[in-house]
């Protein structure tokens, strides 16, 4: 997910895609754990699109106040 992408969506979706994609997260660590995924990277990838919502979410409360 890109930047650009993050920012178009409301703070609420952003909370529920953060939520959404932790508990994606969890599932392909553990789906990695008991047999290899195909692309590893993934979890990365997921790990990062994380890291940009929750940032663009603590950009947006510090906006706020």
């Amino acid at each position: 997910m890109k930047n650009s992408e993050i920012r178009e969506l409301t703070t609420e979706d952003l909370k529920e895609r953060i939520l959404a994609e932790r508990t994606n997260l969890t599932k392909m660590t553990m789906n990695h754990v008991v047999s290899p995924l195909e692309n590893p990277m993934q979890i990365r990838a997921v790990r990062r699109d994380i890291a940009r919502m929750l940032t663009e979410l603590r950009k947006r409360e510090l906006t706020v106040k």
